[in-house]
């Protein structure tokens, strides 16, 4: 019995010591990873919109997010999610367009990007962050050749055709990968409704 005891208060041990390493070894890492993330999303924002001098907040942006899935599912966008968003300024602090990171649906699960779009309602660019899809098919997706042809877009509702896209709504899809296509102009037409609309304007 007394063998028993001790094999459990040693097993105890080696447990509690075992888990306040794993918490010391979150705890140091924790911080440097959360910087290389907004280091990565700060780059992404930067080349999908060039032109910034600056990224800035406001209360009716910090609403808007707070509220952003409710607000794109009243507007059909059920498959996106918005988890942040900034305004683009100029040097003297104007606006001059917004940048935000969205997850649409792909194929192999969420597709993150991020989505710059100017003040005239352009698409200044878009970069893929992360994704699942199939390689070789839904994968391309972070080939300039696909998501290249986003920028310079005007529409309010992007749509995909697989014949080669010909019009200025539309973007041609991935061979093989259609739903990957779909869920990241799902996505980017998200963003541009949530430009419009919750954050008051690009340009506002």
């Amino acid at each position: 019995m007394k063998k028993l005891i001790k094999d459990a208060l040693i097993l105890f041990a080696i447990t509690l010591v075992a888990g306040a390493a794993l918490g010391a070894v979150y705890a140091i890492t924790e911080q440097p990873i959360a910087d290389a993330q907004l280091a990565a999303r700060a780059a992404a924002y930067t080349e999908i919109f060039p032109d910034a001098a600056d990224f800035a907040t406001d209360d009716t942006l910090t609403n808007a997010l707070e509220n952003a899935d409710a607000l794109l599912k009243g507007a059909g966008f059920d498959t996106v999610s918005v988890s942040d968003a900034l305004y683009a300024t100029d040097a003297a602090g104007a606006r001059i367009g917004c940048v935000m990171t969205l997850s649409g649906k792909g194929y192999g699960g969420a597709i993150q990007l991020t989505l710059g779009v100017t003040a005239q309602n352009t698409v200044s660019g878009i970069s893929i962050l992360s994704q699942s899809e199939t390689a070789g098919l839904g994968a391309k997706c972070t080939e300039e050749s696909f998501y290249g042809q986003f920028t310079g877009k005007t529409a309010t509702t992007l749509t995909v055709v697989k014949t080669g896209a010909a019009g200025d709504t539309e973007i041609d899809a991935i061979s093989g990968a259609t739903v990957t296509s779909k869920g990241i102009t799902a996505a980017v037409n998200a963003g541009i409704w949530f430009a419009q609309n919750p954050m008051g304007g690009a340009g506002a």
